[in-house]
C-alpha cells in the first residue's frame, strides 16, 4: 500500500484530504495554519495514494485535540476512507501504520475517541485491531486504547455538564480549526440564532490544553451549547440547526 505523509514542505500542495476542492475557503486556510503548527508538535497526516481515498491524522497524546488525558500515547484524531475505497481493508492499513509508528517511538500505545454517531470512527474497526474501551462519555463516545504494556490507560477529562453550564444563556458555538468543515457549521448556527433573536457567540479553542479544560463534550473540537446545555457536537446542516431551536425548553 502506498502512502504519502503530509509535511511542512508539502502541506499546501498535498493538503490534508478534506475540502480539497475548496482550498481558498476560510475553513481550509484555517486548517492549513493549524496543521502547520501541529506538525511541529509531532502530528502526522498520512494519505492513501493513487486511486484510493482516505487518510489518518495522529499526534502525541499530550498534544491531542480531544478532551483526554493521554500523555505517553499516540492519539488518533481522525481516520476516514471514502467512496469506492471502502471495504478494502484500507482503514486497517492506515491504522496499522500508526500503531507501528507508535511502537517505533516507544509510546505506551495508541488511543482514539470512537462513536456510533457522526464524524468519528465506530468501535468495530478499532476492536478488530486489539483496542479496548478505556473510558466512556455521553451520549455514545468510547475512548479506545491499544496498550503495548501495563501503562496507565488514558481517560476523558469529564465534567461535561458543568462545562456546558459555564457558557450561560443563548447560543454558544465552541470551535477549533481541527476540522475545515467547522466554518460552514458556525455560519449556519449563528444565522439560525439571529433569525430567532437569540444571542449567539463563538468561543475559540486555541490549544489542546484549552480543549481539555473547556470542551463540553468528548468530541472536543466542536460543540453547540444552548442555554447552558450541550445540544450538538458535530457539523450541522441548516435543517439540523432549525431543529435545535424548535426543541421545547
Amino acid at each position: 500500500m502506498r502512502f504519502a505523509d503530509v509535511t511542512a514542505d508539502n502541506a499546501d500542495r498535498l493538503g490534508f484530504f478534506c475540502q480539497m476542492s475548496r482550498r481558498k475557503a476560510a475553513g481550509w486556510q484555517r486548517k492549513l495554519a493549524w496543521v502547520s503548527a501541529r506538525l511541529k508538535e509531532g502530528m502526522r497526516i498520512r494519505l492513501l495514494r493513487g486511486a484510493e481515498r482516505g487518510f489518518i491524522e495522529y499526534i502525541p497524546g499530550e498534544y491531542a485535540w480531544r478532551p483526554v488525558e493521554a500523555a505517553g500515547y499516540c492519539f488518533v484524531h481522525c481516520i476516514w476512507v471514502v467512496g469506492r475505497s471502502k471495504g478494502k481493508g484500507l482503514g486497517g492499513r492506515l491504522l496499522d501504520s500508526c500503531i507501528e509508528d507508535a511502537r517505533q517511538a516507544g509510546m505506551a500505545g495508541v488511543a482514539m475517541v470512537a462513536s456510533e454517531g457522526n464524524w468519528l470512527a465506530g468501535r468495530s474497526l478499532l476492536e478488530g485491531h486489539g483496542f479496548e474501551v478505556a473510558d466512556a462519555a455521553p451520549p455514545s463516545f468510547a475512548l479506545m486504547v491499544r496498550r503495548f504494556g501495563r501503562s496507565r490507560p488514558p481517560r476523558f477529562s469529564g465534567n461535561w455538564e458543568q462545562k456546558a453550564e459555564r457558557f450561560g444563556p443563548g447560543l454558544t458555538v465552541v470551535r477549533s480549526d481541527q476540522c475545515p468543515y467547522t466554518d460552514d457549521a458556525v455560519t449556519t448556527l449563528l444565522a439560525a440564532a439571529a433569525e430567532r433573536e437569540v444571542a449567539g457567540r463563538v468561543v475559540e479553542l486555541g490549544s489542546a490544553a484549552e480543549v481539555r479544560r473547556r470542551s463540553p463534550s468528548a468530541y472536543g473540537t466542536f460543540g453547540v451549547v444552548l442555554d447552558g446545555r450541550l445540544v450538538g457536537y458535530h457539523y450541522l446542516l441548516r435543517k439540523d440547526a432549525d431543529r435545535l431551536f424548535a426543541r421545547p425548553g
